[in-house]
């Protein structure tokens, strides 16, 4: 059963399953965690990508991209984009299955929670300043910042046999902890087309108590502002051979 896309597919559940579930608990009413903040956001996004590296490389995904635009950033930088299609469409259903859980494990507190802004703020980003080109910039840099730190985590530069073993998944964590409290206040960071445009999917296809539109009008600006950031970044792992 060990796959790459199986890693990916799982991967990404576990990630946006405890990601949107910090946003859930922090967001719906009658949760002992309702209003703990953007400190509990970040981290538990954090500690998410942390848990879903481990899986992913535990169910055959070494490199446990969990992210289209890491995928897309490895392909350029390598040249080889034969994987590409395979492992966004792991990571795009790995989020949705992931947003769904988060749904039935929220079960009871989504009609107690009348703002429908605030329910699909769980799911997917939005821009605290509407500006469409600042937005994407956001996006884009702060992608970008993710395809290169964890690009020199593991680079010669920074130890010629790489992070001890076991101790990548937690730089990669803390790299994401870093840019949630560093650039994720203006657009929400998603750095990740899968873990907004999956979960985006799931609010808009399931049935949840008072939960108003899923704001497609923005939904362009994660997946173009990542993809973007994502092959900037590759072409500079690229051409600085890191």
């Amino acid at each position: 059963m060990h796959s790459v896309w199986l890693g990916e597919f799982m991967g990404t559940l576990v990630l946006v399953l405890l990601g949107n579930g910090v946003c859930a608990g922090v967001t719906l009413r009658k949760s002992y965690a309702a209003n703990a903040g953007w400190m509990a956001i970040t981290t538990g996004w954090a500690l998410g990508v942390l848990c879903g590296v481990l899986v992913a490389q535990a169910f055959g995904s070494p490199g446990a991209s969990l992210n289209p635009a890491i995928t897309l950033a490895v392909a350029v930088n390598t040249g080889n984009f034969q994987p590409v299609l395979s492992q966004w469409s792991a990571q795009l259903l790995g989020a949705m299955g992931g947003a769904s859980l988060v749904v039935l494990h929220y079960g009871p507190h989504w009609a107690l929670t009348p703002d429908p802004a605030a329910k699909l703020g769980i799911f997917c980003t939005n821009a605290a300043v509407r500006n469409p080109l600042f937005n994407i910039f956001s996006e884009a840099l702060g992608t970008a910042v993710l395809v290169v730190v964890a690009g020199a985590i593991g680079s010669r530069g920074v130890s010629a046999t790489g992070p001890a073993a076991g101790v990548g998944p937690w730089l990669v964590a803390s790299l994401v902890w870093g840019i949630g409290l560093g650039l994720g206040g203006t657009t929400g960071y998603a750095i990740n087309p899968a873990r907004d445009l999956g979960p985006r999917l799931v609010h808009a296809l399931l049935p949840i108590p008072g939960k108003g539109g899923s704001n497609w009008s923005y939904a362009p600006i994660p997946i173009i502002g990542d993809l973007a950031g994502g092959a900037l970044a590759g072409l500079l792992l690229h051409y600085a051979h890191i």
